[in-house]
């Protein structure tokens, strides 16, 4: 099952997050927008980094981390049999341990429910045979690692208005 981070310490995926551009490195959010986020990434530096980014943009507060591709479809799997709010975003890693972030990305756009939440490769890859394979099957964009605030912040603008 998926962890829940605050990037301080473990809560419910219950809060909602905000989203907005910072004003300064500071943290104060200005305009916002109600986000649940999920991140599906292996490695706890990535990780760390990701939350950090997420943090910086106002979009921590909700995060939802999965540590493989298997970990993301039983926790999105149980949050839509529960009747839980399913994420409003996923951040997805290409090279995941047990199923790709490729084989995952699929089964999301084939699902009813799950296919239509936007997912974000967020990868170290940048090749040319992953990009075009990940807008194939649905992807909304692909960020090559390491990410800055602003691209994640112009990508959530373009998404979600």
């Amino acid at each position: 099952m998926g962890k829940l981070f605050l990037l301080e310490d473990v809560t419910v995926f219950e809060p909602i997050g905000r989203v907005g551009e910072s004003a300064q490195d500071t943290g104060e959010v200005m305009e916002t927008k109600e986000l649940r986020v999920m991140l599906v990434e292996d490695d706890p530096e990535d990780v760390a980094f990701t939350k950090i980014i997420l943090r910086k943009a106002g979009l921590d507060r909700n995060l939802l981390v999965a540590l493989d591709g298997k970990e993301a479809i039983e926790d999105l799997v149980r949050l839509k049999e529960n009747g839980s709010t399913i994420p409003d975003l996923i951040l997805l890693d290409i090279n995941l341990p047990d199923i790709s972030g490729i084989d995952l990305l699929t089964k999301l756009k084939r699902d009813h429910k799950l296919s239509r939440i936007p997912v974000v490769m967020l990868t170290g890859s940048n090749v040319d045979d992953d990009i075009q394979k990940s807008y194939d099957l649905g992807a909304s964009t692909y960020l090559v690692k390491p990410i800055s605030k602003d691209a994640l912040m112009l990508v959530i603008e373009n998404l979600f208005g």
